[in-house]
């Protein structure tokens, strides 16, 4: 075999280097959708508790973000859900966030700061009502809750929100006629089963691990909340964005229940302001559509995210840039 000088070897191995590196930038390129700018700079998106979907579906997305906008650094923020999201997001300290559109039409009809600015990009997955009982409690409806310590959501939060609608419509007094606990999916399994609550209230996809959870280490039940849709809606706007649903009995297969669980759901919204720049919105509104599989893996409601579906984020109007992807892929 002919000698080869080392100097030779050296300088064949750093062309070889070059040309994959200039293959690699070539492929890289090619992947990037046509026309697309490469971004820079910094984007905050606000999710909510840490054990719950919110947070989850967010980290998973930020991995997508990350790949798809690499020169995009994302930050997330908790928080206590949809109602503080909204709060942060018109207070421009968040650039993209989620929240129910019931907590939506309530920002915007009290006439919250910001309120006007608010756009939405995408109509994601729908929340499920879920009031979590023990498996031996005489709870079978949320009229039963009367006398009892009931874990109502915090302040800013989502649930919050529907679970006082939800005790109005059974006719019972969120002030009186419970006695309401102030805490979060964070913190309401580990309280009901240490018995320092009787129930909670949990607004979220299915299935949402801390409930998952939970059911894995404590028989617990899941109470039917079907008969409240009618008297609820009849409530008005925006009470409008609930619908009635149906659990699965295998939502969460270790909770007691013997058949599906009639409930009621409402639309997750991804939202933003009018002021974000309409590139940044047109690619994050695409990495949300393209990752659907992927995130869906893990947090199973985001299977449900669906093109076709995505572009009615009611009671907004779509951002410029979320409009301008679902043009681009319009069939």
């Amino acid at each position: 075999m002919a000698h080869v000088p080392p100097r030779i070897r050296r300088r064949t191995a750093l062309w070889g280097l070059v040309a994959v590196l200039g293959v690699l930038g070539l492929l890289a390129w090619w992947l990037r959708p046509f026309g697309q700018p490469e971004l820079k700079g910094g984007l905050t998106f606000s999710t909510g508790v840490r054990t719950g979907v919110y947070h989850r579906y967010g980290q998973l997305l930020e991995q997508a973000l990350a790949r798809d906008m690499p020169g995009v650094k994302v930050r997330l923020e908790t928080s206590q859900g949809s109602q503080e999201n909204l709060q942060r997001l018109a207070a421009g300290k968040a650039d993209f966030t989620i929240a129910t559109a019931d907590a939506v039409s309530k920002y915007r009809a009290d006439g919250k700061p910001g309120a006007d600015r608010l756009r939405g990009v995408a109509r994601l997955y729908d929340d499920y009502v879920q009031l979590v009982v023990p498996a031996g409690s005489t709870v079978q409806s949320a009229r039963d809750l009367k006398g009892k310590r009931v874990a109502v959501g915090q302040p800013g939060s989502g649930v919050r929100l529907i679970s006082e609608r939800l005790l109005a419509a059974a006719k019972l007094d969120p002030a009186r006629d419970i006695t309401p606990v102030p805490i979060g999916i964070d913190a309401m399994p580990a309280e009901l089963e240490a018995g320092r609550i009787d129930a909670f209230f949990w607004s979220g996809g299915l299935p949402t691990n801390a409930v998952r959870e939970l059911s894995e280490r404590f028989e617990i039940r899941l109470v039917q909340l079907g008969d409240l849709v009618e008297s609820l809606q009849a409530s008005g706007s925006p009470a409008r964005y609930y619908r009635a649903a149906v659990m699965p009995q295998d939502a969460y297969t270790r909770a007691r229940n013997t058949s599906a669980v009639a409930t009621l759901a409402v639309p997750n919204l991804l939202v933003t302001t009018e002021g974000t720049d309409p590139e940044l919105t047109e690619q994050f509104t695409r990495t949300v559509i393209l990752s659907r599989d992927g995130i869906g893996h893990e947090v199973h409601a985001a299977q449900l995210v669906d093109l076709r579906t995505a572009i009615y984020t009611d009671p907004l109007d779509l951002h410029e840039g979320a409009r301008r992807y679902y043009r681009s892929v319009k069939p």
